[in-house]
Parts: C-alpha cells; sequence; structure tokens
C-alpha cells in the first residue's frame, strides 16, 4: 500500500497536523511536511513525531524551513529566497515506503503559492497524491469547503474523502453530498491532544482509510 496522501485544508488552523498525525498513525505510514514556515512555533515534523505511538513511522526532514508564519512564498522572499518544487518532489521517492504510505502535509489550503508562480494544487498533482481533505465548522466554512472540491476536481486530483474536525455540524452532511467525496471521520475538539488521543482517533478512522484505500 505505497501510497502517498496529501493532507490539505480548507483554510489555516482548521487541524491539518493533527489529523496528519491521526491518519500516519493509523496506517503506520511515514510522515513528511515539505514546507515549514513560522519556526518560532515549532514545527508539525516535531508535533507529530511527539505524538506517535508506533514504532515503524518515520518522519522525513523538511525540504524548506523559513521563520516567518505567512505563505512560503512570502516567508521564503522575507528570507531572500525562493521555493524551487522540484527539489520537493525529488525527494517523495526516496520518502515513500515500499509497502506503507506516505502522509504529506501540506501548508494551507491548495492555493497557498508555494512560489510566484506555483501553487500547492500542483504539488499534490506533481507528487502523485492523493488528497485528504481537512474541514471545520465556520462561519463560511460550507464555501471554502465546497470550492476546494471544486478546485481538486477541476484539476483531476484524486480525493479520499473528508475528515471533519471541531464540534459536530449537520453542514458536514451537506458538505459530503454536494461534494460526492465521502467522509472518512471526524476528530473531536479537545483540550489535550496527547498519545492516547491520537491512539483513540487513529483507531476510530482506521477502517474507512484500509477501505479507501484498498
Amino acid at each position: 500500500m505505497s501510497e502517498r496522501i496529501f493532507i490539505t485544508g480548507i483554510g489555516t488552523g482548521v487541524g491539518k497536523t493533527i489529523t496528519s498525525a491521526c491518519v500516519t498513525e493509523a496506517l503506520q505510514a511515514d510522515y513528511w511536511k515539505p514546507i515549514q514556515t513560522g519556526l518560532m512555533e515549532g514545527t508539525d515534523t516535531d508535533t507529530v513525531h511527539a505524538l506517535l505511538s508506533n514504532d515503524v513511522s518515520v518522519c522525513h526532514p523538511e525540504a524548506w524551513k523559513l521563520e516567518a508564519p505567512a505563505s512560503p512564498h512570502l516567508a521564503a522572499r522575507l528570507e531572500n529566497k525562493t521555493i524551487n518544487p522540484d527539489a520537493i518532489i525529488a525527494r517523495v521517492e526516496s520518502y515513500t515506503p515500499v509497502n506503507r504510505p506516505l502522509v504529506i502535509e501540506g501548508a494551507g489550503g491548495l492555493l497557498v503559492p508555494v512560489n510566484d508562480h506555483y501553487f500547492t494544487a500542483e504539488l499534490i498533482s506533481d507528487l502523485g497524491a492523493k488528497a485528504l481533505i481537512v474541514a471545520q465548522n465556520y462561519l463560511g466554512s460550507i464555501n471554502h469547503a465546497l470550492l476546494t472540491s471544486a478546485m481538486l476536481k477541476h484539476l483531476g486530483i484524486p480525493v479520499l474523502g473528508w475528515v471533519f474536525t471541531g464540534d459536530y455540524h449537520s453542514n458536514e452532511d451537506d458538505i459530503v453530498k454536494w461534494s460526492g467525496y465521502p467522509k472518512i471521520g471526524r476528530i473531536p475538539w479537545t483540550e489535550h491532544v496527547d498519545k492516547s488521543f491520537i491512539q483513540q482517533q487513529a483507531q476510530l478512522l482506521s477502517a474507512s482509510l484500509h477501505t479507501l484505500l484498498a
């Protein structure tokens, strides 16, 4: 099951990193965050590594680490750098396990710019990955969710389905219906995200993930 699963979101702060940890744990996959911005808050790679319980998953080093908490193209520009997607794409073969998936966490949503001419959606396609969309309920989230699913369809990127985070709202059932993409599961909000929580949520997502990847 050497799949590449790209975790994208309908916006920023919707729970991509926690979802990445849960999916990585559920599949005993490897994890990779190609571009990390906002280093003052630590890295998502460190967060995921600290939350995993299995002794199989490998967390691979970032291709780019940038200080500013901004979109990749802007964070790189502030350091007089330009992100070259080829340097990311060149690593994916060696990072993809032979018999397990590789979970790739993106920065923000589909149209977050990687550089002045290249966007996250293009990276998903060039990495040969399937998208897993993370969504959360907030004012405007239906619009953001359906725009995300429409863009993925337009670009012909295969989609595993939705993971919803936070408190349940009937909006998520409407999003599943209107998008045509299945609901993989949901990860509830908690004050204490630890290994036990990730293990519990991974078990709840596991059956759906394995079925969709079969």
